[in-house]
């Protein structure tokens, strides 16, 4: 009598492709397809600009995304934090030096000097977070006070009342989310919006 044990390797093989192909097929159909499906149309449909990159656009162009720090070295404008990456969202990180590391410490020195410079303040009052890259390298928020210290140059720069400017700051203030996790913040893309439309509106 024949057994399982007495078949050849080849069929029985061949007996145990068929429903291992199938129970890949039904795992990518629903793993793969109907899951990603669902929760995409559902994204879009309770969080949709959350779900396409909470991007922004000024009068029919995306100029960037409240997720994502760009580079703003343009004295009339309000900077963000330095970026180990120069915001590139392909290499995303921090620096991977070491606190201790001579080339870290020799970064945050000459960041310090030079921030503390422009904004007419001693060099213990510049907020850590304005000399040190953040961990993802494309953080998009500062703090309020870190606005607040850049008021000044700004002002200079852009022909405004300092005031003007301290209001407008105020206006951006994101405060903490549920009003218990992180903190206040201020994103910088979105204060120097408001401040290109302040400029336009003030000549």
């Amino acid at each position: 009598m024949n057994t399982l044990e007495n078949l050849p390797l080849s069929t029985e093989a061949q007996s145990m492709l068929r429903p291992g192909m199938g129970l890949v097929l039904v795992g990518f159909l629903m793993a793969g397809l109907l899951y990603t499906t669902a929760s995409v149309s559902i994204a879009q449909l309770i969080f949709p600009t959350q779900a396409n990159g909470s991007l922004i656009e000024l009068n029919g162009t995306i100029v960037g995304s409240r997720l994502v720090g760009q580079l703003f070295s343009s004295e009339q404008y309000f900077h963000g934090r330095p970026s180990a990456v120069s915001y590139n969202v392909d290499a995303m990180a921090g620096s991977n030096l070491a606190i201790s590391n001579p080339e870290l410490q020799k970064q945050i020195k000459e960041r310090t000097v030079h921030f503390a410079h422009r904004h007419h303040i001693s060099e213990q009052q510049v907020p850590n977070e304005m000399i040190t890259a953040s961990g993802s390298g494309i953080d998009p928020d500062i703090s309020p006070e870190s606005a607040l210290l850049q008021v000044k140059r700004v002002a200079g720069q852009c022909h405004l009342a300092e005031q003007q400017l301290r209001d407008l700051v105020q206006q951006q203030i994101q405060p903490a989310q549920f009003g218990v996790y992180g903190q206040a913040r201020v994103n910088v893309l979105q204060l120097n919006l408001a401040l290109d439309q302040l400029s336009s509106t003030s000549r």
